[in-house]
């Protein structure tokens, strides 16, 4: 601590991100990355972006990425203006955070969920409540609807939610956006590539809907930092004004072709995307074989509990054998694994090693 920190710093406790390990050849299933590459077509654009000396890198990027919103609009059907940019969606939603959640009553999100949610709201000294989930680790839409006594000045949660991997049905979506039509309501949809079923079809009928994505998951591209909101042209106006106050350059010209180029090969997408879910179901029930409880996912993780082995042995015992998994120490999920989905080697290699610790 400082004497120069201001009241909030003191006051903050940071988001922690999985661990990066440097290691040759970790089995790295602890920050839900894809396992495979990105489209062919993202090295071709990166390379035509440089050029053969780099020469346009010497040039700031385009402030309002006017290619890739096109490319993107394009993709889900909807208008250019109802499409936001930025870096990552951790980025766009602290924007949100600034520019559609702080009022004066508090805002709703799950007690178990991505842990950046408080850590923005206090940041940004939006005040919150957290809501539980059910037993079964799933988001009740009730919950969440305006109550006489319990206002609320906005409600964002992941669907799949994270990290459970618990996904709810669009119509459950719907419903809740059209009871909440005096707040904004933020559908972070970071893995929704995976099973789950998108909002984005429903920004042009409700004016308060959000929509989150990220490039990080089903594209490959975590390494090049490119997220999106989708949402009525007002929502879309309120982001840009506070990105515009904060960075008006937010994504350089690799991130935007690299971007570009994803989202033009959607055949790469539908391909991998089931690579990955088709993992995911091996790997449940190889996991179900050892004895573990795991949560029905939608995203490219799981979330694993065995009754008779503690969560943090396991883990620890995982990392010797340089296997990288996600151990919450949180209340009502300590003895619970985020297990990502790798390779089938690399889910062969996880299974392996739990058969031998849990023996």
């Amino acid at each position: 601590m400082s004497r120069f920190w201001s009241d909030i710093v003191h006051r903050l406790v940071p988001y922690v991100p999985g661990e990066q390990p440097a290691l040759a050849h970790p089995v790295k299933l602890n920050t839900n990355e894809n396992p495979y590459p990105p489209s062919p077509r993202v090295l071709e654009a990166i390379r035509a972006e440089l050029g053969e000396q780099g020469e346009s890198l010497r040039r700031y990027p385009d402030p309002i990425a006017k290619r890739l919103r096109a490319a993107v609009a394009a993709h889900h059907g909807i208008r250019a203006d109802q499409v936001f940019v930025g870096n990552g969606s951790d980025e766009v939603l602290a924007h949100a955070f600034q520019a559609l959640l702080k009022h004066d009553k508090p805002i709703f999100f799950p007690d178990i969920t991505y842990s950046f949610y408080p850590t923005y709201a206090r940041l940004y000294e939006v005040e919150y409540r957290t809501v539980p989930l059910d037993e079964q680790f799933a988001i009740r839409i009730d919950d969440y609807l305006p109550q006489e006594g319990n206002p609320h000045g906005g409600v964002i949660f992941p669907n799949p939610n994270a990290p459970t991997g618990h996904a709810l049905p669009l119509a459950e979506i719907e419903r809740l956006v059209a009871a909440n039509a005096e707040s904004v309501v933020v559908i972070d949809e970071a893995y929704v590539d995976f099973g789950a079923e998108s909002a984005v079809a429903l920004i042009d009928r409700y004016p308060n809907l959000l929509v989150v994505h990220t490039t990080s998951k089903s594209r490959s591209l975590a390494g090049m930092r490119v997220g999106f909101a989708f949402g009525h042209a007002d929502l879309i106006d309120a982001l840009n004004r506070v990105k515009d106050s904060f960075n008006s350059y937010p994504l350089d010209r690799l991130a935007q072709a690299a971007a570009t180029a994803a989202y033009e090969d959607a055949e790469w997408l539908k391909t991998m995307s089931a690579r990955v879910i088709a993992s995911r179901e091996r790997l449940t029930a190889a996991l179900a074989a050892l004895g573990f409880d795991v949560v029905p996912s939608a995203a490219n993780f799981v979330f694993a509990r065995h009754p008779a082995h503690g969560a943090a042995e396991i883990s620890a015992r995982l990392r010797e054998k340089e296997i990288f998994v996600r151990h919450f120490n949180a209340p009502r999920v300590n003895e619970h694994l985020r297990i990502s989905i790798g390779t089938d080697a690399e889910c062969d290699t996880l299974v392996d090693a739990l058969r031998s610790i849990l023996s």
